[in-house]
């Protein structure tokens, strides 16, 4: 059984580090500052932090300035290296191009780009490994969080990313995200099953005990793990969760 990263996010909106829940902005919590945000998990011996544009993910606008911030700030304070992975809208040119004017080492493509199929297979041809296709689904189907949009099967897409070039998976359980109601199990052991490429897992841990269950999973390709809600609540700490998904016995 390997080790499981762990990448701590960060959502920003409006300016704050919030945390929807299911894939909305409805039950948004009291923000905090973001750059804090960040820099506790640094402290706290995170090596990624999962860096959300939920406004751009909701068509609301930007915090490109925000998170340009967040990024500065991180980089220039870590002792050791820190990777920074920008998600939350990247589905076209023009929001891809604000991903990469932040200089991240990773992108994480939502799964609405799957709309617009030509030009996802050319991004992922071209940037390969800097780019995580968010894989968002409800029910089997894959859906773009925060539209109305619903694609193919989460079966059937799998297939047609691996030929289009896909490298790396972020999986959502959308219904899960945010609400503490375990990690979405079924459907992570199904795109495991359908690629070898690696996997990370999103949404619904509450505990570490769901982190030790993951853990058991990267014998199967599970990499990584983006952790949010259970941290800002109380649930553990980042230490008690790297601790998890490394050697609860070291």
């Amino acid at each position: 059984m390997g080790t499981l990263e762990l990448l701590p996010a960060v959502d920003i909106a409006q300016g704050r580090a919030v945390r929807p829940v299911g894939g909305r902005l409805s039950q948004q919590s009291e923000g905090t500052d973001p750059v804090e945000a960040a820099l506790s998990w640094r402290r706290a011996g995170a090596r990624w932090i999962h860096l959300v544009d939920l406004d751009m993910a909701f068509g609301r606008g930007n915090n490109t300035r925000i998170l340009r911030e967040v990024i500065d700030r991180v980089r220039a304070t870590a002792q050791n290296p820190i990777k920074i992975q920008v998600s939350g809208g990247v589905k076209d040119e023009r929001s891809l191009e604000f991903a990469l004017s932040l200089e991240p080492d990773r992108i994480n493509v939502t799964s609405a780009a799957l709309q617009h199929p030509a030009w996802l297979e050319k991004t992922l041809g071209h940037y390969g490994e800097r780019i995580a296709l968010g894989l968002d689904a409800r029910n089997g189907t894959v859906v773009a969080r925060g539209t109305e949009w619903c694609g193919d099967s989460v079966h059937n897409t799998v297939r047609w990313l691996q030929t289009a070039g896909a490298c790396r998976y972020i999986v959502t359980e959308v219904s899960r995200d945010g609400a503490l109601s375990g990690p979405g199990l079924q459907l992570l052991r199904e795109v495991l099953s359908l690629t070898e490429h690696p996997v990370v897992a999103s949404g619904g841990v509450a505990s570490l005990e769901d982190i030790r269950t993951l853990r058991a999973l990267t014998n199967q390709g599970l990499e990584g793990l983006v952790l949010g809600k259970a941290l800002y609540v109380g649930n553990f700490t980042f230490e008690e969760a790297l601790k998890a998904a490394n050697d609860d016995a070291s």
